[in-house]
């Protein structure tokens, strides 16, 4: 995804390619009450303590030695000593994406820093703020290939949303400052501070100021009224609209103002697998998500509108299957933070700049202005279709003949007995779609997932991040076998420091999205997909020498007595081992390349929608 930033960080990543671009043109003002002499170690430390801080996820090592010794004595800080730096980096996602707050993984050089490239591309894809910090070999060894080198601002030039190489104690307050300011504003994303060794141990004067000031960085957050006011005329004038929702309504924590513009419209309303829980489940106007799994009246309302209002969507490829055919006859409303988004991949009729929260309210006004002129979309020959493919095709799933566990089942059992204000933290695949589907999402912030990416290893890291940061609240990690085995460590990181997450197991035995595709595509040759992971390991096992506690569930009759005993234990994680069918698939789908007029309600079961495209 495009960084979005202006001409200013383009222009940085010119002159990057060459040389690693340093903070010295980024120097906050000076403020003169918060001055001391302190080694650049300690400048960093306090630096996160007045950027507020609370909880920092990694690894020591040779170079980033030097901070940990401070931050030992930190009473603001706390730091989660993890298994693995992905661990660490997903876990700082899972912390930002469910308290709103900025994500902190720290790292030391060379492999270190190598091992945070997968979180960090994550959530550049994902739009996640995360600072991550590496420490460097000292600056005179830079490009010497010293031992544990690694050139990790290069690395990262395509996958942050900017970085620093730091190598003069004096710019490492005002860095941290900019990275925070940077990660949060505009289109959240990644920030790396890559530090030498030699600038952590050399002595500075503490200067911080929380305001940075970025010569070429200025996000537009307010939308153009004539934008705004062109869009609502469109509103009211169509027959067929959509209110395509995507994740940047909910980093703009827009959630109450979309719930006021839809219900003012009466248009129909799809969430993208990044924005479950902007807009209730339950909600009659919420048709469900669009996309290659999404629900057919989701996917078809795009398909056959006449004109989609995109809120902080990106019209990524999962949603519009075959680029060229998707949504022939409808009219584009884009409204993105992003410039570099607006008809990047969809050409906009109507390109709106602008932070959601702000475009929302702007929109509202400007509907009722439309209303109170008498102009008022009639949607209500659009709203019988809706529905009447809302109610021939909704989600649902085949019980297993021969009486064992449908994964379906099991995640909509989770769903219902844990309730609304739990956070699910779903890894990637076929357990990622049911749980998408078959979990009702009521609330924001109580769905992550890795969408862009689809990192493998994803949920259970991002499920202890977001329990750090919120430890109130009930968090499930749904995982794969094969997911699990990926960062499974990280247990052990909860069990010791308290983190008391809660773990489904998907158990099927193989890698089963892509045995799916195998069994739809390749003739049912199943290559290289089999995990045999119903005897190897021994999930129950595995999670009790890793400090928590195992459990394992194996038929319908014992399912939710197994799921209420995980939720009756808070004082240990919980690993339960869902042994469920095999041969589970799921659908709808639109296979990918195809049109979404290929829609698949269910294997060879095309839907029938009245009318001549079809």
């Amino acid at each position: 995804m495009p960084n979005g930033t202006g001409g200013f960080f383009v222009a940085v990543r010119r002159v990057r390619a060459s040389r690693p671009t340093r903070y010295a043109d980024f120097r906050s003002r000076r403020d003169e009450s918060m001055t001391d002499q302190v080694t650049g170690a300690q400048a960093l430390i306090r630096s996160l303590e007045a950027a507020g801080v609370d909880t920092v996820f990694g690894i020591p090592g040779g170079a980033i030695l030097p901070a940990y010794d401070p931050m030992m004595d930190s009473t603001k800080v706390r730091h989660v000593l993890v298994r693995h730096e992905q661990g660490a980096g997903h876990a700082a996602e899972g912390y930002a994406q469910a308290t709103g707050k900025v994500g902190v993984c720290m790292a030391t050089s060379g492999p270190g820093a190598t091992n945070l490239v997968t979180p960090i591309a994550d959530a550049h894809m994902d739009s996640v703020p995360i600072v991550a910090i590496t420490g460097q070999v000292a600056s005179a060894a830079i490009g010497t290939d010293a031992f544990q080198e690694a050139d990790i601002c290069g690395i990262t030039m395509p996958i942050t949303k900017h970085n620093f190489l730091v190598t003069d104690p004096a710019e490492i307050a005002p860095t941290i400052a900019a990275a925070f300011h940077i990660a949060s504003t505009g289109r959240p994303g990644p920030v790396l501070v890559d530090i030498s060794k030699d600038a952590l141990q050399a002595t500075t004067e503490f200067i911080w100021n929380g305001t940075p000031e970025l010569p070429g960085y200025r996000p537009v957050t307010r939308p153009h009224a004539k934008q705004i006011r062109e869009a609502a005329r469109l509103l009211s004038e169509a027959k067929r609209p959509v209110l395509y929702v995507g994740g940047g309504v909910l980093k703009a924590h827009a959630s109450a103002e979309l719930k006021v513009l839809a219900e003012l419209t009466g248009a129909p309303v799809v969430t993208t697998l990044m924005a479950l829980g902007a807009f209730p489940d339950s909600h009659p106007q919420h048709l469900g998500m669009p996309g290659m799994h999404g629900t057919v009246a989701a996917v078809t309302a795009l398909q056959k509108s006449d004109l989609i209002f995109a809120l902080g969507a990106r019209f990524d490829d999962r949603v519009t299957g075959r680029l060229d055919t998707f949504a022939p006859h409808a009219k584009i409303v884009h409204a993105d933070i992003d410039p570099a988004e607006i008809s990047k991949n969809r050409t906009a009729d109507v390109p709106i700049v602008g932070d959601a929260r702000e475009v929302i309210a702007d929109l509202v006004v400007a509907v009722q202005a439309e209303h109170e002129a008498g102009r008022f979309g009639d949607y209500q020959e659009w709203w019988t279709a809706l529905n009447r493919w809302r109610d021939t095709y909704p989600l649902g799933y085949d019980v297993p003949a021969d009486g064992s566990l449908s994964p379906q089942l099991v995640i909509e059992r989770l769903g219902a007995i844990s309730g609304p204000d739990t956070i699910f933290a779903s890894g990637v695949g076929q357990h990622q779609m049911w749980a998408s589907q078959f979990i009702r999402y009521e609330k924001p912030y109580t769905w992550l997932n890795s969408g862009g990416a689809g990192t493998m290893g994803y949920s259970v890291p991002a499920a202890m991040g977001a329990k750090a940061g919120m430890p109130d609240t009930t968090v499930w990690a749904i995982d794969g076998d094969g997911c699990f085995q990926m960062t499974n460590q990280e247990l052990v990181t909860c069990a010791v420091n308290d983190i008391p997450i809660k773990v489904a197991i998907i158990n099927n035995g193989t890698l089963g999205m892509v045995r799916q595709w195998q069994t739809l595509f390749y003739n049912e040759r199943y290559s290289n997909t089999d995990l045999q992971s119903r005897r190897l390991p021994d999930f129950v096992k595995l999670a009790e020498a890793m400090g928590c506690v195992g459990l394992r569930c194996e038929s319908p009759d014992q399912l939710d007595e197994i799921i209420h005993k995980a939720m009756s234990i808070n004082d240990a994680p919980v690993v339960i081992d869902f042994v469920v069918h095999q041969d589970a698939m799921v659908w709808p789908m639109v296979a990918a390349g195809s049109s979404n007029d290929e829609v698949m309600a269910a294997r060879d079961v095309r839907p029938d929608f009245g009318d001549s495209d079809d």
